[in-house]
């Protein structure tokens, strides 16, 4: 099993998500958000597994003016926009391969298993 957790250094969930595969032993890749973020594939992979760009906006980012505009944004370009700013992406992603969760949801990484 192949565990990809897209988060920040600084958010809460996402060290819980890395202390519940450490635990385990799970061997998993972090990937920061702020330095690297994700590829359009990832994205797109993503957006599918956990059903569209609106379940994917943090609505207590910071960056208050883009979440605004976001809002009046067809959903295609509501999608660029949020690939372009991925700040404003709830964390953690957790992935393994075409399944993915946002959020700290570890009852729905066993299932993975």
């Amino acid at each position: 099993m192949s565990i990809q957790i897209f988060g920040a250094k600084k958010c809460f969930d996402t060290k819980k998500a890395e202390r519940w595969f450490k635990e385990r032993g799970v061997k998993y890749q972090l990937i920061d958000m702020k330095e690297k973020g994700m590829s359009r594939g990832e994205f797109d992979s993503v957006r599918q597994a956990v059903g569209g760009v609106e379940n994917m906006i943090n609505e207590g980012a910071k960056d208050k003016q883009t979440l605004t505009l976001m809002k009046y944004l067809s959903e295609s370009d509501r999608e660029e926009k949020l690939f372009e700013n991925q700040q404003l992406i709830k964390t953690p992603i957790v992935r393994s391969g075409k399944k993915a969760v946002i959020g700290y949801f570890p009852d729905k990484w066993e299932d993975w298993e």
